[in-house]
């Protein structure tokens, strides 16, 4: 796993100030100092939930130059939960949520959309986003989860759900993009109808916020033709800039 440098704490919540009042004493005797009414602030934001979080900090239209941000159709979800999956070697769990759509670990919320080409739309392939936020220590505690898999699969491994997947192998690489607090990439190879297919994908966390971008050519797979479909940076770049 690659890691960054922490980055600047502007997402990290904002430390709260305590006013100190100092009474000054009065010369004459029967004098009071007047002590101000306490009331709520109004400028106080209003505490977003884990949901209301994740709709923030994905990426949308505006954000990624040339690609449509949609969610993702229910005619190609591999499994709803991960009680929907599983997986011939278990260690190899979290490598099957990851490029499914699927969060890790023990997520407070999860979200997730589906980037397309503006230009080449089926012609190219589609990037997909799931951003899932957790307890404090959570996010590492899963990426951590996930960096295991990808040393123990390499080999490669089966997953079951509505349909199957079997991948030939897995294998760490270099991130699209440094970025975050911790970031870890790997590919991996399926074969399908005689064509094999690299899909690649980087997990990326800022603080408690997990980002796993996975890219797939969906059209290329169907027409049994090889296919590497590659992250784009300015993808993983636009998004790690939301999470900042």
């Amino acid at each position: 796993m690659k890691r960054t440098a922490p980055l600047a704490a502007a997402s990290a919540a904002a430390l709260a100030l305590t006013s100190v009042l100092t009474a000054c004493s009065s010369p004459e005797p029967d004098a009071t100092v007047a002590k101000p009414e306490s009331s709520p602030s109004a400028s106080r934001a209003k505490e977003l939930t884990p949901d209301q979080q994740l709709a923030k900090l994905m990426v949308a239209d505006a954000d990624v130059s040339g690609y449509d941000v949609e969610p993702p159709s229910d005619d190609f979800v591999f499994a709803k939960s991960q009680d929907d999956v599983t997986v011939d070697k278990p260690a190899c769990a979290p490598l099957a949520y990851a490029m499914n759509q699927l969060p890790l670990g023990e997520p407070k919320a999860d979200l997730t959309r589906v980037l397309s080409n503006k230009e080449s739309g089926l012609n190219d392939a589609y990037t997909y986003i799931t951003l899932t936020t957790y307890a404090s220590g959570g996010a590492k505690t899963a990426l951590a989860g996930l960096e295991k898999a990808v040393a123990a699969c390499g080999s490669g491994f089966t997953a079951k759900a509505d349909g199957t997947s079997a991948y030939d192998s897995v294998t760490a690489e270099d991130p699209a993009e440094e970025t975050g607090d911790e970031t870890l990439a790997f590919a991996s190879k399926l074969t399908f109808r005689g064509a094999t297919h690299t899909l690649h994908t980087q997990a990326v966390r800022n603080d408690d916020v997990l980002a796993v971008i996975f890219s797939v050519d969906g059209l290329a797979i169907a027409n049994s033709s090889p296919s590497d479909a590659k992250l784009e940076p300015a993808v993983v770049k636009a998004q790690n800039a939301k999470l900042n």
